[in-house]
């Protein structure tokens, strides 16, 4: 060829790394780079792939280097040839700063210390709560059996066989995935929803209902997915007692109602012709979608369109009219309800309804009022509590308030950092900065660290993740956020420096908000949502 470009260097450089010769593919890639042929996203996998396959550590971090320069942000392929040439700690500063990490990633960084036989970091890995179900358990095994952790063996041996089950009674095999079932020695909420969903899928629903009674039997808590699969067969059976019984389940559970579940139980009353009970989980799922989405006003419209209906409400209802309430800053509102609920339904107010007053007196700024309320509690108020407090007082910049809040917080979960963040947030908004960086470095000498945050976005049916730390490949995202700050200080709007946070964390959303505004035409309704942070102790 007198002339090529990347995609024909692509073409080769994957042809190379496929048949085993990594030497070729690497030689070629830097002969790309000398005939100034630009690569792309798509020249780099199979690059590094080579350079991994030849345990080249110069070679692998000059690939590295021209990643971060060309500003690709691929950390998830660089850390492998890290981990297979050797360099563990280096591979692992690379997993620990990603925002996300997919089953290539875990995988990766499980084998990297499995083939260089740091088997306890496998099992330390795992104490990470990863989501264990998505990462290839061939990979934490031979660690089992190097560090004889038999009860670790175990439990993986459960997870297969938990899939096995899945598979089976995806595929209609019943019989199969029964026989499995029952030969399990400890089975989880997993494991039995398998089962139930799969004889739901296959209209085995008297044996759903057997299966399910069975689990009760044996104290195992059901979450969303076995109540909703649970309720598809009451509906189709017409068991409007076991139904209701599902029902208070759900109640005394705390089981959260969203759109699957909340679907599910109007179906079932539908189905069984008590539409009181369909309306009812309506209009609560309606004041509750309200209440959560800004609009107060309505959802208590709609809290009395309920009364008008003698539909009683429950505890659940007094949750949402009171979050109401909490969010539009009605304080009589508020007060109110929560003397109604015990002096006219006979309901007595739980942990989670002082949580609501909590937060309706701490909104408005009665901060006094609140820390008094908590005090008086007649039960014990937990972390929740208190932690909707130091909120309420980073917002109102009641420093007294927060520290007292924290010291109840430390006794109760000594290992949530997040409220230590809290607080340096609150010494920094009043100008106690040393008190803040004092806090930060604490956090930094128990070897605390926290995730960048980030911000999603959907675009034309596609989800754009966007964070503070993480190199974005394309400029106009940093150009369009500047030109949009630019237009905000000249319409004139001002920036509050006072209650500036020590973390960049808004950042993100400016990227996406940015991002949103130079994609979309003028007049579209731009959504954000935001991935919590999450902090975690070092292994």
């Amino acid at each position: 060829m007198v002339s090529s470009d990347s995609g024909a260097y692509n073409v080769m450089i994957r042809a190379f790394t496929d048949n085993q010769s990594p030497q070729k593919a690497v030689i070629l890639f830097m002969q790309n780079l000398e005939n100034g042929v630009l690569f792309d996203e798509f020249s780099l996998p199979c690059t590094l792939k080579a350079c991994s396959q030849l345990r080249g550590m110069r070679e692998g971090k000059q690939v590295h280097a021209q990643v971060v320069k060309r500003g690709f942000g691929s950390d998830g392929l660089c850390f492998q040839v890290y981990g297979n040439c050797g360099d563990i700690i280096l591979a692992r500063k690379l997993f620990d700063g990603m925002c996300e990490r997919d089953i290539f990633t875990w995988n990766s960084m499980l084998s990297g210390y499995v083939k260089n036989g740091y088997y306890e970091d496998v099992i330390r890995l795992r104490e990470l709560d990863v989501g264990f179900k998505y990462i290839t358990f061939l990979s934490v095994l031979p660690a089992c059996g190097r560090l004889g952790d038999v009860e670790l063996g175990e439990w993986i041996h459960d997870i297969l066989i938990t899939a096995l089950v899945d598979m089976y009674s995806k595929c209609g095999e019943m019989d199969k995935a029964r026989n499995l079932f029952d030969g399990l020695d400890r089975k989880n909420v997993i494991t039995w929803s398998a089962m139930i969903s799969g004889y739901t899928q296959s209209r085995r629903c008297k044996d759903a209902l057997d299966l399910f009674n069975e689990m009760q039997r044996e104290n195992v808590d059901a979450n969303e997915v076995t109540m909703v699969r649970v309720l598809s067969c009451c509906a189709v059976l017409g068991a409007l007692e076991t139904g209701k019984w599902v029902h208070v389940y759900i109640e005394r559970k705390k089981i959260k109602i969203t759109l699957t579940l909340g679907t599910a139980l109007i179906d079932f009353y539908g189905k069984c012709g008590l539409m009181d009970g369909a309306a009812e989980v309506f209009q609560i799922s309606l004041i509750q979608g309200f209440a959560n989405n800004g609009q107060g006003r309505k959802a208590l419209e709609f809290y009395q369109k309920m009364r008008e209906s003698d539909i009683e409400p429950n505890n659940v209802t007094f949750i949402g009219v009171r979050s109401t309430c909490s969010h539009a800053g009605l304080v009589s509102e508020g007060r109110e309800f929560f003397i109604s609920m015990s002096r006219d339904f006979g309901i007595e107010p739980s942990l989670e309804h002082y949580g609501c007053m909590v937060d309706i007196l701490g909104r408005a700024g009665l901060i006094e009022e609140a820390y008094h309320f908590v005090k008086e509690m007649p039960i014990r108020p937990s972390a929740v509590t208190w932690r909707t407090l130091l909120a309420s007082c980073k917002v109102h910049k009641n420093v007294e308030i927060a520290e007292e809040s924290l010291k109840h917080l430390v006794e109760l979960e000594p290992m949530h950092s997040g409220d230590d963040i809290l607080l340096s947030n609150i010494y920094a908004s009043v100008g106690r900065l040393s008190a803040a960086m004092r806090r930060r470095s604490e956090m930094k000498e128990r070897g605390i660290k926290k995730m960048p945050g980030c911000s999603l976005i959907e675009l034309e049916g596609q989800i754009y993740e966007l964070a503070v730390a993480k190199l974005h490949p394309f400029k106009a995202i940093y150009n369009a956020t500047e030109d949009m700050i630019r237009q905000i200080k000249a319409a004139g709007c001002v920036p509050n420096i006072s209650d500036a946070r020590f973390d960049a964390e808004e950042d993100s959303e400016k990227f996406a908000i940015a991002f949103g505004l130079s994609k979309t035409p003028p007049g579209t309704t731009i959504r954000i949502s935001k991935k919590l942070k999450s902090l975690y102790r070092l292994p």
